[in-house]
């Protein structure tokens, strides 16, 4: 199939979370079993940094939207580590700045200019290459206008007569929402009546709103997450919409990335090893409690969080909950993650008042990320909504047993372990409550124990369950091309 993804962020090239990571892991698999697939994304600063070569393919071209005349060129450089292209839309006026979304807020007064850009200069370059996708696929708000340009202004052209439009959320909580006096900036003021008018009365443009109402498929990137967000508790707004739409919203949980996270291949982390042969996690452990200048103690388990600090992982929670069980229970606690001023100080304080106890790293690297997921013993995920998360799945395919809010993706790949059975892969807590989180960190550290044998080859066998679950793409990229073929069967 031809494959036109539309992204605001690909790893390692520009990436701000998990969609950078699921931006590069998707279109690579699609690419590995032979299909076209084309991505696209700003040329941000941070590109240029890295030393990479770049061809140009189509030289500068220019397009009008509203007041503005926008002049663009497309390089290209593959993919690391494959020959996958990845097109990159030159335009230094709008992107060459030192964050992906502009001010590190998303909320400057160009952004609306920013991402219809990327949506317009993506669709026009595949008219310059003569490229007639079968599947258009945006991601999120920055792409969510690709649907809406197919089926209004860019109609006309017969190179996308048999193109069909999917739109995955990634998180709803991000709409792009701008008012309604940037339409004509958008190029979409001859397709005014098209988008959702409601909205526009009200004086919006909703950048993901219209994404919605126009995707051929809308996906989200877990079922649950499908599921909640046409609720009013999760919908931000969109709920009624989404319930509208449900007939093509699909929930396709994300994979783990396992040329990148898998502990037999790691290269690093200190040791190899697998589920069979954990010796080498031991001493990932120690390895990560002497960077930390944590005490190494074999029978005391080490429970760490890698994240960004914001109050939609759970962090207020965090704070009501963790200094108490710090002082009953005996655990350590790992911390690496960087946000909010408010938690950053909060944990700073933590691990001055219990230096023995608690380590707190704000610098987010990529080596220590995965010395943490392999040297821990548990991982702490207590995010109040989670459209799929990674770090849960990183840490069941390390043998870091996960600590979730029964929630999104979360609720979707962390089972409740039950000792009597022997069944499950972590713990979990339904209710985003302070009884809740010490229930299952304090359910977690009693299943750990004390040390003795009975209490390890419990651990041991809950580890192994969940390092054996079957989480890569290679798991995944089924689900997606199943409905890449009902959206464009002409395309198999």
């Amino acid at each position: 199939m031809k494959v036109l993804f539309v992204t605001s962020e690909v790893a390692p090239f520009a990436k701000a979370g998990g969609l950078g990571d699921v931006s590069a892991s998707l279109p690579r698999h699609l690419a590995a079993l032979g299909h076209d697939v084309r991505v696209f994304v700003p040329m941000y600063r941070r590109v240029h940094a890295q030393n990479r070569v770049f061809t140009e393919v189509i030289p500068e071209f220019s397009f009008k939207l509203g007041p503005h005349t926008v002049k663009v060129a497309i390089y290209t450089s593959p993919m690391p580590g494959t020959k996958l292209p990845v097109y990159f839309i030159r335009c230094p006026s709008l992107y060459d700045r030192p964050s992906i979304y502009s001010g590190g807020t998303g909320n400057d007064h160009d952004e609306h200019l920013r991402f219809a850009v990327l949506c317009w200069a993506s669709l026009k370059a595949c008219q310059h290459m003569g490229f007639a996708p079968d599947i258009a696929h945006a991601n999120d708000w920055p792409a969510a206008l690709v649907p809406v340009l197919l089926r209004s202004v860019f109609a006309w052209d017969k190179l996308f007569e048999k193109t069909r439009s999917v739109l995955t959320i990634h998180n709803l909580g991000h709409q792009g929402t701008f008012p309604a006096s940037v339409l004509d900036e958008t190029g979409l003021s001859p397709a005014r009546s098209m988008l959702h008018q409601e909205r526009l009365d009200s004086g919006y443009l909703g950048f993901l709103a219209n994404g919605i109402l126009h995707a051929n498929a809308i996906t989200t990137v877990s079922p649950t997450y499908a599921r909640e967000i046409q609720t009013p508790e999760h919908g931000v707004g969109l709920d009624g919409l989404l319930r509208q739409r449900r007939d093509v919203l699909f929930g396709i949980l994300n994979g783990v990335d396992e040329d990148e996270w898998s502990p037999e291949r790691d290269t690093l982390i200190p040791q190899a090893y697998d589920a069979d042969h954990l010796d080498g996690k031991e001493r990932c452990k120690a390895s990560l409690l002497e960077h930390t200048r944590l005490t190494y103690r074999r029978e005391v388990p080490v429970v760490a969080m890698v994240s960004r600090l914001v109050w939609q992982k759970g962090f207020d929670l965090v704070q009501k909950v963790l200094p108490s069980l710090l002082r009953r229970r005996r655990f350590q606690l790992v911390v690496l993650g960087a946000g909010e001023p408010r938690f950053e100080q909060w944990f700073h304080e933590l691990e001055r008042a219990l230096p023995n106890q608690v380590a707190y790293q704000s610098h987010f690297t990529e080596k220590r990320a995965h010395l943490v997921e392999a040297g821990a013993d548990m991982f702490l995920m207590p995010s109040r909504y989670e459209p799929c998360g990674l770090n849960q799945m990183y840490s069941l395919r390390y043998g870091t047993v996960p600590i979730v809010h029964r929630t999104g993706g979360l609720a979707d790949t962390v089972h409740q372990f039950d000792t009597r059975t022997g069944l499950g892969t972590g713990f979990t807590f339904n209710h985003f409550d302070e009884s809740g989180l010490a229930w299952a960190i304090n359910r977690a550290v009693d299943v750990w124990g004390t040390g003795t044998r009975t209490d390890r080859a419990r651990w041991e066998h809950l580890q192994r369950a969940g390092m054996n679950l079957p989480l890569g793409w290679r798991h995944r990229i089924g689900d997606y091309l199943e409905l890449y073929r009902k959206l464009a069967p002409a395309g198999r």
